[in-house]
């Protein structure tokens, strides 16, 4: 039994112990009450001893536990901060990738129109080249058509 437990004891004895009439007091078996008590005194140290273990060791746990709980900020802090540079970053390289691509896009319509503008200048130059060869072969099956009529051995041979 330990000393809170003998002190217990102690009170329920005392407070069922016999009253004597017309008085506070009671009568308590001396014998009794002295081996309560001084098992309660000689267990006392050791709890005492034990009670202040116990303090000291959750204060080491308290302290311990404040320490790692400290660390787990400061290391929750850093991750936040590693994060928001990441995501920092990360918007850098998205931003960045969009104006290549803008970039990129835009110069790819300029070429295009160069491409298609230098292609209709050659279409336009092939076309008045067609032209006139076309006129030429026209003409020149006018003048197929028509040289019998204008044939000067033809004509000669006819007035005769």
């Amino acid at each position: 039994m330990d000393s809170i437990e003998k002190l217990n004891a102690a009170v329920t004895l005392i407070e069922e112990a016999r009253g004597v009439p017309l008085s506070a007091s009671c009568v308590v078996h001396r014998g009794e009450i002295l081996e309560i008590l001084d098992g309660a005194r000689l267990a006392l140290p050791t709890d005492l001893d034990q009670a202040i273990q116990i303090i000291s060791a959750r204060d080491v746990i308290v302290e311990e536990a404040r320490v790692s709980a400290e660390q787990l900020i400061a290391t929750a802090r850093e991750d936040v901060a590693r994060m928001v540079e990441q995501t920092a970053i990360v918007q850098a390289a998205r931003d960045e990738a969009q104006r290549i691509l803008d970039d990129a896009r835009g110069l790819a319509e300029q070429e295009r129109a160069e491409v298609e503008s230098y292609i209709d200048g050659r279409l336009a130059t092939l076309e008045v080249i067609l032209n006139k060869t076309m006129e030429s072969v026209a003409r020149g099956r006018e003048r197929l058509e028509g040289a019998g009529d204008k044939d000067v051995l033809g004509q000669l041979a006819e007035e005769k």
